[in-house]
């Protein structure tokens, strides 16, 4: 199969995994460890941000746990450097584990064209 047909497919996949509310202070985030490629929605499901995780030992569990910490050009942007805003404005996740770092990469470009262009070349 086409790289590009995958990538298209992949997309596909991660826009049907389920949808998880970021979890209130206290309470565990329940993602995964692997590295892979997520979304953050706002609270009317509308896509804000488009992730993958190239380095993170702990895979999309330790991006989103740094998103929520304030730990990200993200956050620092949309809630002025506050990642508990994703918990207090009811901000949800979906995310899929993708094993090779190339596919990662791809569908995060894709992922960004296609459902969030306007991020792209800045404000």
């Amino acid at each position: 199969m086409k790289e590009s047909k995958i990538i298209k497919n992949l997309l596909e996949k991660l826009l049907k995994q389920p949808i998880y509310s970021f979890p209130q202070r206290g309470e565990k985030l329940g993602a995964s460890t692997q590295r892979g490629v997520y979304l953050i929605r706002n609270q009317k499901k509308q896509i804000l941000h488009v992730g993958q995780t190239p380095r993170a030992q702990y895979g999309i569990k330790q991006r989103l746990s740094n998103h929520l910490q304030g730990l990200s050009s993200f956050v620092y942007y949309y809630f002025d450097g506050d990642g508990d805003k994703l918990r207090t404005q009811k901000c949800s996740y979906q995310c899929l584990p993708i094993e090779q770092s190339r596919r990662r990469a791809l569908l995060e470009a894709y992922a960004i064209g296609c459902l969030c262009p306007k991020h792209i070349g800045g404000k």
